[in-house]
């Protein structure tokens, strides 16, 4: 696989960083996307720079690349771009942490009515989520795999998918990158 790397890359200081945590990060959104991404939450990184997937371990933007949903690997401060390509970025959880570990069952809980409200309001086509556990936990479906789900969100489609940040290592890029690519195709984008 090639190696990638950002076009520009996102710094925060140590600074920045500890006073980063309980920030919000606000949401990348519009109505009528292919695919509205729905992560856990934001990471300090991402609170220090107001930016998504911004942690220096996230494959996020990689992996977006490399399955074909963007011509270029887009770096966190590049997101705005993502729009043009109807594409999205939401999360279970505005609250910016160090580990989603910190989100309660009722904050993952409370953010899936949130965000069934923000689906029906916006009509994504479909809604991916970057993470099994949390949506396992939000919706309350212990036993969902990977892949389209049964349930849908309001009227889109539901797909779930691995985390990308690079704490997740139970899925290596390549993996990723297959799983990802599935969604696209099911957009119908290739």
């Amino acid at each position: 696989m090639e190696r990638l790397t950002f076009r520009a890359a996102v710094r925060a200081s140590p600074e920045e960083l500890a006073s980063a945590d309980g920030r919000m990060v606000p949401d990348l959104v519009a109505p009528d996307l292919d695919v509205l991404f729905c992560g856990i939450n934001p990471g300090l990184t991402s609170g220090a720079t107001a930016t998504h997937f911004a942690g220096p371990g996230n494959r996020f933007w990689k992996v977006l690349h490399l399955s074909g949903f963007t011509p270029l690997v887009l770096a966190p401060t590049d997101q705005d771009q993502l729009l043009s390509y109807g594409l999205g970025i939401t999360n279970l959880s505005s609250r910016t942490t160090a580990t989603a570990a910190e989100l309660t069952k009722e904050e993952l809980r409370s953010g899936a009515v949130l965000l069934t409200h923000k689906v029906a309001q916006l009509r994504p086509r479909y809604v991916a989520f970057l993470g099994m556990q949390s949506y396992r936990t939000a919706f309350r479906r212990p036993r969902a795999t990977v892949g389209p789900q049964p349930e849908q969100v309001a009227d889109a489609k539901a797909w779930l998918l691995p985390n990308p940040s690079g704490l997740q290592a139970r899925y290596q890029l390549p993996e990723l990158v297959d799983l990802y690519g599935a969604l696209r195709q099911a957009v119908g984008r290739g």
